[in-house]
């Protein structure tokens, strides 16, 4: 039955969002910026007025949620409010960037056009979501706005994702937790980090993540018992100092939980910092490193710190700008607790990022913190100097989103940050592109080191160069950073295509002592004979003894003898379904596409989805592959390729059995195989095709081997034998 609409309703409704924003806003309007805002609503209105979303509701409502949540939670002003009003009209109305620019400005233009799609048609193999999102950095090296408007339309599209189709749901999350939330990370937007990465969770795996969220919520009245507390005495110790504070407990993000439980191993009752303890100052900047330290020495008298649990960011800041100094210290009913503590200033940074410091003259110049001036300066280096297609960079460009840093310096004290595991190599290319070029090795806190060398945190680092020295391919396999590995290649490029001009001229000579001309035709002749049919390869091969000029004879370019012929591209590739047939799933059993249809399709090996299974095709050469929505390889795919997802289902085949592995764990004893044996075949009627238990130093781990009919099937099995760990003391945890 179609939803009757109220157009009164919703004109209320869209001006009591335009009245909340324009509220909100109040505190960063100046002149005739609250004009602007109103011309911008209006314009915004009446190009989207014919559109809705998909839940049904007018489409201008979306940009007001976006304008709301860049001043609102990332504390941007009037240009990106303005800017996220109007995101949207290029891409989806009649309006075009020079209408935006005569209307509202150059600044203007140039974010919405950062915030404008690609249109047109992509070759297959390629990746339209890289494609846009690498435009979309071309306009971040210019202005940090368009990322940041960027982000806060993402987090309103994975608030509302519910009225989007599964397929949708699926690419879209998994393209957030892919690309943006290391980007929300590295700009240290840590709340809308956190949220993006829990929403992800939510539609890719909403079992877990509605598991998760009742425990956490069942959980909430113990802890906020135990934080009161365990934050009493240290609050009545700084009121006594006569500090200025607020003291709040952070609970742990769903993502983050089930990232600790999965890493370590371990259930949630095992997750021993579910939240963290905040303690903020109100001190002028000029004392604010003294106070953490005062602050930090007033926990400590209460509580024994974990002295590995250390983590000093007041004094050496993270590159994003995060300043923060935490301390993990035992209480009073021996649970850890994270305690952090920061200054007011400090903590604006650590919840709306870089924005908490972005501001803007009448000219729109920014003035940043040195910090994010260095990360712009090296994406913009990034986008400058990358020659790879669009997967490769945004690949590369995610690499160095979401890595810690180390701290090294250069021999007169210059502090050089870069990506943890970076080499001496990567710091040679981090001080100068020639010094990287002609590295020989490097003095570490002098000693000789090699280019290979891993740097730590303090390392102090005197790079050895000599003008003879070149890089070579292997130079590839030492560096960790963007920068460098660019370089490498150009150089290796650059080098190959000058040695290939070598090789070039060294064949037209041997070609005119042989008396042949060179000819095209000739030429494919020479590159078949030799089995190379890339003549850069080819030249350059010839030009470095790879191969023998003088091969190169008369009788290959005899026209009576039939030139051999190039392997064709267009054969087909056999393709392995051993595990099909063992697992017995049949075309009948998976309804793909939008209207129902039978395909044939092949099933993953790296996540082997059985009935029951949330799952989603994939298409590739060779057809559809099926994966589970959980699969390790399943938000690359989604993230970069979401034109090629379609949608799985499975059908009702219950009398079907499939193969599943459990492993289970705990405090062994006599009996222990009994029991299990009994509980699967006895209880649950669930046959085994294999057990394996192996018992040391008082526990046992087992893997068993069962026959299910589906997901459904399996979960009942793993909740009966972690059921009976409360009867027997039986089993500590099974997991499939």
């Amino acid at each position: 039955m179609a939803t009757l609409i109220d157009p009164e309703v919703e004109r209320n409704e869209i001006l009591r969002q335009y009245r909340r924003l324009l509220r909100t806003a109040k505190p960063y309007l100046s002149g005739n910026d609250a004009k602007l805002i109103k011309k911008a609503f209006n314009t915004s209105l009446e190009a989207h007025k014919e559109m809705r979303r998909k839940s049904g509701e007018p489409y201008i409502l979306h940009p007001l949620a976006v304008a709301q949540i860049v001043v609102e939670e990332i504390g941007l002003g009037t240009t990106s409010i303005v800017a996220a009003l109007l995101h949207d009209v290029v891409e989806d109305t009649p309006w075009e960037i020079a209408d935006v620019e005569r209307e509202f400005g150059a600044k203007v233009a140039r974010i919405v056009d950062g915030l404008t799609k690609i249109s047109g048609v992509f070759e297959y193999g390629t990746s339209e979501q890289a494609e846009n999102f690498r435009k979309m950095l071309l306009t971040l090296s210019e202005d940090v706005r368009v990322i940041l408007i960027k982000l806060a339309d993402r987090l309103h599209n994975m608030r509302t994702l519910d009225s989007m189709p599964r397929h949708k749901q699926l690419k879209i999350a998994s393209e957030t937790s892919y690309l943006y939330a290391p980007l929300a990370h590295r700009l240290g937007l840590y709340a809308i980090k956190s949220e993006l990465e829990d929403l992800y969770l939510k539609y890719t795996d909403t079992e877990v993540f509605n598991e998760l969220t009742n425990k956490v919520r069942q959980s909430r009245g113990a802890r906020n018992r135990f934080i009161k507390d365990f934050v009493a005495p240290v609050d009545e110790e700084l009121k006594a100092q006569g500090f200025s504070f607020e003291i709040k407990g952070r609970p742990k993000s769903i993502y983050s939980i089930l990232r600790k439980m999965r890493k370590q191993n371990v259930t949630f009752d095992e997750v021993y910092d579910l939240f963290a303890i905040r303690v903020i100052l109100d001190v002028p900047p000029e004392q604010e490193k003294a106070a953490c330290w005062q602050v930090y020495s007033i926990v400590t008298d209460f509580y024994q710190p974990n002295p590995d649990r250390l983590r000093d960011w007041v004094s050496t800041p993270k590159a994003n700008g995060y300043e923060s100094l935490h301390t993990t210290v035992m209480s009073r009913t021996g649970q850890w607790v994270e305690v952090q503590i920061r200054s007011r200033r400090m903590d604006d940074i650590a919840e709306k990022g870089y924005a908490a410091h972005w501001k803007y003259k009448d000219t729109g110049t920014p003035q940043p913190e040195s910090t994010l001036e260095a990360w712009i300066a090296k994406v913009r280096e990034m986008l400058e100097t990358n020659n790879s297609s669009a997967l490769e960079f945004m690949d590369e460009f995610r690499q160095n989103l979401f890595v810690k840093e180390v701290y090294a310096f250069t021999p007169k004290g210059k502090l050089v940050i870069l990506p943890e595991k970076s080499t001496a190599l990567d710091f040679a290319f981090e001080i100068h592109t020639h010094i990287g070029l002609q590295c020989l090795g490097a003095k570490v806190n002098q000693k000789l080191q090699p280019l290979s060398y891993q740097l730590h945190n303090g390392d102090q680092i005197e790079i050895l160069t000599s003008q003879k020295q070149k890089p070579t391919e292997e130079w590839l396999q030492y560096v960790s950073t963007a920068k460098a590995r660019n370089k490498i290649r150009e150089y290796l490029r650059d080098d190959k295509r000058n040695k290939a001009e070598d090789g070039r001229y060294l064949v037209e000579k041997r070609l005119e002592l042989l008396g042949v001309e060179s000819t095209p035709d000739n030429l494919n002749r020479l590159f078949a004979h030799f089995n190379i049919y890339n003549p850069q390869d080819f030249f350059f091969r010839l030009a470095t003894g790879q191969i023998d000029g003088r091969e190169i004879k008369g009788e290959l370019f005899d026209p009576a003898i039939e030139p051999p012929r190039p392997p064709s591209i267009l054969e087909a590739r056999t393709f392995d379904k051993e595990v099909q047939k063992i697992r017995g799933v049949r075309a009948d059993m998976l309804v793909i596409g939008e209207h129902t249809d039978k395909f044939d399709y092949t099933i993953a090996p790296c996540c082997n989805p059985i009935p029951g299974d949330d799952v989603f095709g994939f298409e590739t050469d060779e057809g559809i592959v099926i994966h589970r929505t959980s699969c390790p390889k399943a938000v690359g795919m989604m993230s970069n390729y979401g034109n090629r997802i379609v949608r799985a289902k499975w059908t009702d085949q219950l009398e079907l059995v499939f193969l599943a592995g459990i492993r289970i764990q705990g405090s062994d004893r006599v009996g222990l195989v009994n029991d299990v044996t009994k509980i699967i075949s006895t209880s649950l009627k669930v046959n085994m095709r294999s057990i394996t238990i192996d018992s040391n130093d008082g526990m046992f781990e087992g893997h068993i081997i069962v026959y299910v009919n589906d997901t459904a099937h399996l979960t009942k099995l793993i909740q009966r034998l972690a059921f009976e760990q409360g009867k027997r003391g039986l089993v500590s945890r099974a997991i499939r």
